[in-house]
């Protein structure tokens, strides 16, 4: 069975709120939560980053299908990319603000879209030699449900500090 796409008015809404909605889960937390490894195995620098990654990957193919006519290329996922970046190894700080910045300008793109330009596609090739036809939408739906399910994981992980730090019951 073949998964509905979110539609680009939901797509829109998730790429518009999900900075914001970063900035109100870590304004006011302490510094070092930020950098602690829960259970949950990442800390949230470390989800920032690999969001950092997928908004490289994701955003830019959404980017160059818009640019070019029918473009083609190998695809590669967001985790190959951000083995080949730093940036797990940025501050929090700095690393939302170059991430607030890349979202600002991917939707200065997206924004005055007409609904056509969400049905371009590119043809991209996947391992072992299988092709796809993928639209700015399917990179769009990618992101965006990719990105809410981080953000509550962030959620997650700033709650089980917060229960940690006020202890047992």
């Amino acid at each position: 069975m073949t998964k509905r796409l979110l539609t680009v008015d939901q797509i829109m809404e998730i790429l518009t709120t999900s900075v914001p909605r970063l900035e109100g889960l870590t304004r006011g937390c302490p510094e070092a939560w930020l950098y602690a490894v829960t259970d949950y195995g990442w800390s949230v620098n470390d989800q920032l980053a690999h969001l950092r990654a997928c908004h490289d990957v994701l955003g830019g193919n959404m980017l160059r299908i818009l640019r070019e006519d029918h473009p083609a290329w190998k695809g590669m996922s967001p985790r190959t990319w951000q083995k080949q970046t730093d940036y797990f190894e940025w501050r929090f700080g700095p690393a939302f603000d170059v991430f607030r910045v890349q979202r600002r300008e991917l939707l200065e793109v997206l924004e005055p879209l007409p609904p056509e330009a969400w049905e371009r596609t590119a043809t991209v090739t996947v391992p072992p030699k299988k092709i796809f036809e993928y639209s700015t939408r399917y990179y769009g739906d990618w992101m965006a449900g990719h990105e809410g399910a981080h953000l509550k994981h962030i959620e997650r992980i700033l709650a089980e500090l917060d229960t940690k730090r006020r202890g047992p019951s």
